[in-house]
């Protein structure tokens, strides 16, 4: 039979559309032409392809060979094709048997020497087989990531010989079913080891429980970054379904993929110095940026007035809607970004105002009001929380560990893994994304805490979105202390997080 079909897996975002990759041998000079909109990468397979089948000692037929990449209106890109077109021509040529290859879907790039190098995105091509019930061919050192995977059935190989001896005499390839199980804990910061900043630890014991974006204001040295670095020790845990969704971005990005901490919550710091492709992802070939690796994690911007002001803008819409949306004039790719938001700043360009230490500030008020307005009005809406962080005297941070009375990280998580599955069976989902009606039905307030509501919203000048905010935030303050309803000492204290966007 001078014709064969297989199945591959293209990259498309964070899916893996499914390619048939056929394979025709016909009488005429010798050539091979690829078609079906290939890049440059899947074009060079043809060399690569030739060489592995030589030098495993299999026939290279002298024909004229036309492999098809279908759909035609799909891109694709890289090496991933290789052992598909490998096997295809092989079985066009009557070298291997073609009964069984319905039953497989093939991914893995091939060295000249015929082996197997791993590729990039296996987990979505991995998601992806498991739904069409097949069986799934790939490199050894992809097989751990695919493992993760429930109910897909894996066969690795280290070389080509090693998948055609498998398919003529049905040997030498065993089912991967080593199950990626998570590596031990990795070693977060402790809250305890922050001494002091009690109003500052309630915060992102808040923000942790609900999945509040929040925003760290004080002068140099008061502890902001250390305490954002502590949120990731305090987040509940990851779901499966979670870990999957944050896997699967990384298997598409360059960032490596560690197939051990798969289930521990990213953070991502990205430096003020970052552009806005960098933050939200890009490139002719899309790829996902920073907020996507923070997907189900934490994306913490220091020094944020520090950050171009176009760079903070595109913020804005990933942080309503959870995800973005890159075009470009060929494609457009969809990323997640259901990220938390933490940030920190100091409150003037020297970073003394209000300070309670020896230092005076320097700064006049249009400096200050010049450095407070590099980030727009609009986005300092969206941030669910804004608190001030003093500095410390030094009889509080030079006091032994020992001899403090300090919450560890464990025993504030306690708390906010009860808060949190107290919105999972009531919401189905984190306070911070309440919307429409289950945001009314999750948020009834009594008249005394209504009328408070009101009161602080014409004092303090704050808009429709501030207030929907407020209202999230007392929510998750009455999730924490196990209310059934938001009283008003609930709404009293998130109007006081609130601190910025004063009139």
């Amino acid at each position: 039979m001078s014709l064969s079909v297989l199945y591959s897996r293209a990259r498309a975002g964070i899916h893996a559309p499914l390619v048939t990759v056929e394979i025709h041998l016909a009488n005429g000079l010798p050539a091979l032409s690829i078609v079906g909109l290939a890049e440059t990468a899947v074009k060079e397979s043809k060399d690569r392809v030739r060489g592995a089948l030589l030098n495993a000692h299999f026939e290279f037929p002298a024909r004229r060979i036309t492999i098809n990449l279908a759909p035609a209106d799909l891109p694709k890109e890289g090496g991933r094709f290789d052992l598909a077109i490998a096997l295809g021509i092989l079985a066009a040529s009557g070298q291997i048997p073609t009964n069984t290859l319905n039953n497989y879907e093939i991914i893995g790039e091939l060295a000249l020497s015929g082996e197997l190098r791993p590729v990039q995105g296996i987990l979505p091509a991995a998601l992806a087989a498991s739904e069409a019930g097949r069986t799934l061919l790939l490199p050894e050192e992809n097989a751990a990531e695919a493992a993760l995977v429930d109910g897909l059935h894996i066969l690795p190989a280290r070389h080509l010989l090693d998948i055609c001896r498998f398919l003529i005499q049905g040997e030498s390839l065993f089912p991967f079913t080593a199950e990626a199980t998570p590596g031990p804990a990795p070693q977060t910061p402790d809250l305890a080891e922050v001494k002091g900043q009690p109003q500052a630890k309630r915060a992102l014991e808040i923000a942790a429980a609900g999945r509040h974006s929040l925003l760290l204001s004080g002068p140099p040295g008061c502890g902001k970054s250390m305490l954002a670095s502590r949120l990731p020790g305090i987040l509940p845990s990851m779901t499966r379904k979670e870990a999957l969704e944050s896997a699967a971005i990384f298997s598409i990005s360059n960032k490596g993929f560690n197939t051990e901490q798969w289930r521990v919550r990213p953070f991502r710091s990205p430096h003020h110095t970052a552009s806005g492709v960098a933050l939200v992802g890009g490139g002719s070939n899309p790829r996902p940026g920073e907020i996507s690796l923070a997907h189900n994690g934490v994306l913490f911007l220091d020094e944020l007035p520090e950050f171009e002001r176009k760079v903070l803008e595109v913020l804005r819409e990933p942080l309503e809607s959870g995800e973005i949306t890159i075009s470009r004039a060929t494609r457009q790719e969809e990323f997640p970004a259901r990220f938390q938001l933490v940030a920190a700043m100091n409150p003037c360009p020297c970073g003394h105002h209000g300070d309670t230490g020896k230092q005076s500030c320097r700064c006049t008020e249009d400096q200050i009001a010049r450095y407070r307005g590099r980030i727009s009005g609009p986005l300092m809406d969206r941030i669910d929380m804004h608190i001030e962080v003093p500095r410390l005297p030094p009889s509080v941070w030079s006091q032994q560990r020992g001899n403090t009375d300090e919450e560890s990280s464990q025993q504030v998580r306690q708390r906010v893994e009860q808060a949190w599955q107290i919105q999972l069976e009531r919401n189905g989902q984190a306070n911070s994304q309440l919307t429409g009606e289950r945001l009314e039905q999750a948020c009834q307030l009594p008249d005394s805490a209504r009328q408070l509501l009101q009161r602080a919203i014409e004092q303090l000048g704050l808009s429709a979105r501030a207030y929907h905010r407020i209202l999230r935030l007392a929510r998750t303050i009455a999730d924490l202390e196990r209310a059934e309803s938001i009283a008003t000492h609930h709404i009293s204290e998130a109007i006081g997080y609130r601190q910025l966007d004063r009139r």
